[in-house]
């Protein structure tokens, strides 16, 4: 269609101004803590229960009782309150390893023909091979896994890997996954370790100077296993005839199954102190210094994505030097909110504000007291504390709102899966702990335990001393840092600044018709962006905005008028 008029008449274009704006890589929350299994210290991406019971275990025995850790029951309540992504980085105390797939031999040969490594470490992925008459392993759990080689060709190359559960029957498999018509030829494209993946994540550095270094080709398929060596590869495995090479056949794996075992690194250390026993010398088996890494390597912004944290077990009263660590980590950050617990399990109203009292960041939020929760694993009732429940809670009100509507209140701050509280508070102790930056958890007749705060520990009034509006601006910053961040070495114009307030004025408008805000304006034009500036090779963009409010204090007046009296207009 003609774009211009040459001779008289009339033209009509389209201008499609109706784009929708994008929404914001949205981030979930993240839980560091003790797990039954997994990779110590690598941060790993769960979207469900299921996948992180998988991958990270749930129940575990310690001496004559079986306990969860915390980490396991804040994933289940997270996720069953409708969160999407969990960031979980296990912590563990002393050296742990992978545990090594026993002899998979090719036909012909007692040369090794591959061998498998487990994801996971920790000496409960350890399985001896003997078993019993029904074909179970004796020392079979649901937390380790078998090997089995199933249809081996000689004439093709192929056959089929398939990864079992530990605990499963020779007759009644349990298979957790197949890798059909894999290979051992590098050169083809269903070559084992292309199929099920052979990268190695590893730790590196010390210190605040943690990085993760990745090693092998292709990138892990399996949740479980990688390939650490092909020990006899089968390169051009077919000759110009397309038969199939003599020196080669041998090298293919004979139909058989095994197990795993040589992995280091025991989760029940110490006295191992579990729910309301957690003590200031025994959290979960494990002492403050073990989350240190963890904490220091979860500062990598590029790497990590969260907007909310905690790690549920350490409290502030005696694990203040890691806890402040991992608040000072949200504070470079910016992009997050913690959530910390104050005090053991029996503690003072009066030590929880005293405690609070000390804290001062906006992006921190506390809540008491403990509560008793029935634990989705084990069925038993047990005392956690409440950074194992706030991530949910917060997940519940986002999808019933917006990040940046208080998650507090009859509406958005039941709590699920409550068995009662620590201690059922009055309006007096409420008002005592929200006067002391600590949001309070009530329990109210017909309506069950309720956050009933939405604070901060942020000593100054200001709006960011609320919980909301310090997510609405984690919002607003990680979505208006992404569109910054594909103008980094543009051209610095005016049609780049427009480009910016394309998309960041659209984008502001949404919120505040979803009620984020009363009023906003950017600007981004040769008013802050002079030529001093431009010759700097900086763009420079200011947004002002104004939060909306909750409506905390609620006042109604009753006035009663004589018979008769008109009521004021």
């Amino acid at each position: 269609m003609a774009e211009t008029l040459i001779s008289p008449g009339v033209l009509s274009r389209e201008n499609d101004q109706s784009q929708i704006t994008s929404q914001p890589v949205q981030a979930g929350a993240a839980i560091v803590g003790p797990t039954v299994k997994g990779r110590k210290n690598i941060p790993t991406l769960v979207t469900s229960y299921s996948e992180y019971a998988a991958v990270f275990g749930t129940t575990f025995d310690s001496g004559s009782n079986q306990y969860t850790f915390l980490t396991s029951i804040s994933a289940y309540n997270y996720f069953k309150n409708g969160g999407d992504s969990l960031l979980v980085t296990r912590v563990a105390s002393g050296s742990f390893s992978s545990a090594t797939s026993t002899n998979i031999s090719g036909s012909g040969t007692t040369t090794t023909a591959f061998t498998l490594e487990t994801l996971g470490e920790g000496e409960i992925l350890n399985c001896s091979l003997s078993e019993s008459s029904g074909g179970a392993l004796i020392s079979g759990s649901a937390d380790n896994f078998r090997w089995e080689i199933a249809n081996p060709s000689t004439s093709s190359g192929t056959f089929s890997l398939i990864i079992r559960r530990g605990n499963d029957k020779t007759k009644t498999k349990s298979v957790l996954e197949t890798f059909n018509n894999v290979s051992l030829d590098p050169k083809s494209s269903n070559y084992i370790a292309r199929i099920v993946g052979d990268q190695k994540v590893n730790l590196m550095g010390s210190g605040t100077n943690l990085y993760l270094q990745t090693t092998g080709s292709y990138p892990n398929a399996s949740r479980f296993v990688r390939v650490s060596a092909v020990n006899a590869p089968t390169p051009d495995f077919f000759d110009n005839a397309g038969i199939a090479k003599d020196e080669y056949t041998s090298s293919i794996p004979v139909a058989a199954s095994g197990t795993f075992t040589g992995a280091e690194g025991s989760i029940v250390t110490g006295t191992g102190k579990y729910y309301n026993n957690i003590s200031n010398t025994d959290t979960q088996g494990l002492l403050a210094g073990d989350y240190t890494d963890a904490f220091n390597l979860l500062a990598n912004k590029d790497e990590f994505q969260y907007s909310i944290i905690s790690a549920p077990g350490l409290y502030h009263s005696d694990y203040s030097t890691a806890l402040n660590t991992l608040i000072t980590t949200v504070e470079n950050r910016g992009d997050a909110i913690i959530v910390i617990d104050l005090e053991a399990y029996a503690s003072t109203k009066t030590a929880a504000v005293s405690t609070a009292s000390g804290i001062d960041s906006s992006y921190a939020a506390a809540y008491w007291p403990w509560l008793q929760v029935k634990d989705p694993d084990t069925g038993q009732n047990v005392w956690v504390p409440a950074s194992t429940l706030i991530p949910g809670m917060y997940a519940s009100s986002d999808k019933k709102s917006e990040p940046w509507f208080a998650p507090a209140g009859m509406n958005r701050g039941r709590l699920t899966n409550i068995v009662q509280a620590e201690r059922k508070l009055s309006n007096s102790d409420r008002d005592d702990l929200y006067a002391g930056k600590v949001n309070p958890i009530g329990t109210f007749p017909g309506k069950g335990v309720v956050v009933f705060g939405n604070k901060t520990l942020q000593s100054q009034a200001s709006a960011l001393d609320r919980v909301n509006v310090r997510r609405l601006l984690i919002e607003l910053k990680g979505w208006i840092s992404q569109v910054a961040n594909n103008l980094v070495f543009e051209q610095n114009t005016a049609a780049t600044r427009n480009t910016f307030l394309s998309q960041v004025n659209p984008y502001l408008e949404s919120i505040q018709q979803r009620q984020g805000l009363y009023a906003f304006k950017v600007v981004m034009d040769d008013t802050n962006n002079t030529p001093d500036v431009i010759d700097r090779n900086e763009l420079k963009g200011a947004i002002y905005i104004q939060p909306a409010k909750t409506a905390e204090f609620i006042y109604l007046d009753f006035n009663i008028l004589p018979t008769g009296a008109e009521f004021p207009v």
